[in-house]
């Protein structure tokens, strides 16, 4: 065999190995942005590791000052997911800027702190508003698309809560728990539980929710 042929069958075999070699998450981050955040797990049932990569904007507009003169950064932030199928990955959420900057001005509030988890299958999002309460979201995947089968509110006083909205979007559920004893100690707290049963077209898909602070759910 000439050295000619062998280095050509070397360069064939190179070339597939590269053309079939899995790409990296970060070749998804698209341009003008970055990664923020990257999370793993396994999302659709296949027990293989799949990735959830907050990405940030970096337009310069976004720098601004804030009412205490101070410059502050606030790029909007949004979410890829890819599914790991073997040999390759399927990118099947790009939302670019669904998410609030974490340098938003919270008004009287502290800045909502956001944060991602992938458990038992579901992608949970949670926004603290740290003793005022927060906002849970749980998306599954389904049809090709991750769909918003919970939504969680609530109203926090320090320690205490009173009162909370829990959506079930699956068994089609709203449960309405409220602190009948607001007014006195945290330890002091007892909750009346009412649950009714609601009406749907369709679930909220995550790469279509244009701003997640423009959500609402009062008709549930």
């Amino acid at each position: 065999m000439s050295k000619t042929f062998l280095h050509a069958i070397i360069f064939v075999i190179f070339s597939i190995n590269c053309l079939s070699q899995k790409k990296n998450p970060s070749e998804f981050i698209p341009d003008g942005y970055i990664l923020s955040e990257h999370h793993t797990g396994d999302l659709n049932y296949d027990k293989k590791k799949d990735h959830v990569l907050i990405i940030k904007d970096t337009r310069e507009e976004a720098i601004i000052k804030n009412r205490a003169g101070e410059i502050m950064e606030r790029n909007r932030r949004g979410i890829i997911i890819l599914l790991d199928k073997g040999d390759d990955l399927e990118k099947v959420v790009e939302n670019k800027d669904c998410f609030i900057s974490e340098n938003e001005d919270g008004g009287v509030y502290f800045p909502p702190e956001l944060s991602f988890q992938t458990l038992d299958n579901f992608l949970h999002i949670h926004f603290s508003r740290g003793r005022y309460g927060y906002k849970k979201y749980i998306f599954r995947y389904e049809d090709s698309s991750f769909r918003l089968i919970s939504f969680e509110i609530s109203h926090n006083y320090g320690p205490k809560v009173l009162k909370r909205k829990e959506i079930d979007f699956i068994k089609m559920e709203r449960t309405l728990v409220e602190n009948i004893n607001k007014y006195g100690n945290a330890e002091e707290e007892s909750f009346q539980v009412v649950s009714n049963m609601i009406e749907i077209e369709d679930r909220i898909k995550l790469s279509e929710i244009e701003k997640f602070e423009d959500l609402e759910f009062e008709a549930f």
